[in-house]
């Protein structure tokens, strides 16, 4: 195998495969990237058994053929050299690297690629969304993934057809994401448990525009878009059900500007308690009190205006999950909707749109 490639070009590829891999120390055959030089192009494969990645870029190729590279060090060898065109060679088990700016030279050792496993094939039919859908859900409910490990069918998200709409979920036990979009056009399934991993991949990589090309079988999800193509394991289990967590009804709200609510969260953390995280926030008309204490440390208090005309209460909640619904919703105003100290709250962008995110307070 040899072809010329721009650096550029292979250094982002070659990034997103290097996430791909689970063992980025231990050199076995799945701490490679396998690529296949072909047809003015270059396959680029990595996989750590239970995520997969695909993709192809434009080179130019001098000998045909297939090679592996140790991943992580030929990343670092893109990252190190200048911009410009790339020689690569693949001879005698040696994958052997050129740049044409500098005369660097670099050799790496290969393994076989005989022994890179193969890529499961799809027999389900594919659905597509709009990229830009797919994406702000993933947004709004990946990051309320539990990391329990003992609670593993939830380490990952929720996806369902149901009622002419496509829905995720997401919940740790203590707080629970939603959201959903219109897909009269998709055929029901059955719910389905994705782990993170490749749900990241298509939010950090994919565009904005185009539709994104969904396939689900029994035990695995693959998912296109661009050049890319990746498949995941499904994770097995039973997700709770989570529509008996969704308040139906919620008689006081709150709203209250969403940077300013972020920045006050910021300062008055800086002294709350590692453990819990506890913060307080008190509602009295026009006024919200966020406050924390740390110990014998100290305490912070700020007050932001909002707009409330009930009673006077108080809420204790882990700051990181009032924060984070924050952080990902994009309006400026955000409304909290409530009942009482001890039952969950609601957290929604304004106008209201197809996402919301529920959090359970905390003892005081």
């Amino acid at each position: 195998m040899k072809f010329i490639c721009e650096r550029n070009i292979l250094l982002k590829e070659i990034a997103i495969a290097q996430e791909i891999i689970a063992s980025k120390n231990v050199i076995s055959i799945l701490s490679n990237i396998y690529l296949e030089a072909a047809n003015d192009s270059l396959t680029i494969k990595a996989t750590d058994m239970k995520v997969n990645f695909e993709t192809k870029v434009p080179v130019t190729v001098l000998e045909p053929g297939p090679a592996t590279v140790f991943g992580e060090k030929f990343l670092g060898i893109l990252g190190s050299v200048p911009e410009g065109e790339m020689e690569f060679e693949y001879k005698d088990n040696k994958v052997k690297i050129k740049t044409s700016v500098k005369k660097v030279n670099f050799q790496l050792k290969s393994m076989s690629f005989d022994k890179y496993p193969e890529f499961p094939v799809s027999g389900a039919e594919y659905f597509e969304i709009p990229v830009k859908n797919f994406k702000e859900m993933i947004n709004q409910t990946v990051f309320a993934v539990s990391d329990d490990e003992t609670r593993y069918f939830m380490n990952g998200v929720f996806l369902e057809k149901t009622e002419g709409k496509i829905v995720m979920v997401a919940t740790d036990g203590r707080r629970l994401a939603f959201a959903e979009k219109e897909a009269n056009d998709i055929d029901d399934f059955s719910g389905i448990i994705i782990p993170p991993k490749i749900l990241n991949v298509v939010l950090k990589r994919s565009g904005d525009e185009g539709l994104i090309a969904v396939s689900v079988t029994d035990k695995i999800i693959f998912i296109r878009f661009g050049s890319y193509n990746l498949s995941s394991v499904l994770l097995e289990g039973q997700f709770p059900n989570y529509r008996r967590v969704i308040p139906e009804e919620q008689d006081k709200s709150l709203v209250v500007n969403r940077v300013e609510m972020l920045e006050a969260l910021r300062r008055v953390s800086l002294l709350v308690e590692q453990k819990s995280h506890r913060i307080y926030m008190g509602f009295k008309p026009g006024v919200m009190e966020i406050f924390s204490e740390e110990g014998e440390i100290g305490e912070a208090r700020e007050d932001i205006p909002c707009r409330y005309d009930g009673e006077e209460m108080t809420l204790a909640l882990n700051y990181r999950y009032i924060e984070d619904p924050f952080k990902v919703i994009s309006s400026d105003e955000i409304c909290i909707r409530f009942t009482e100290p001890s039952k969950a709250i609601t957290i929604a962008p304004i106008p209201k749109t197809d996402f919301f995110h529920i959090v359970m307070p905390m003892q005081s």
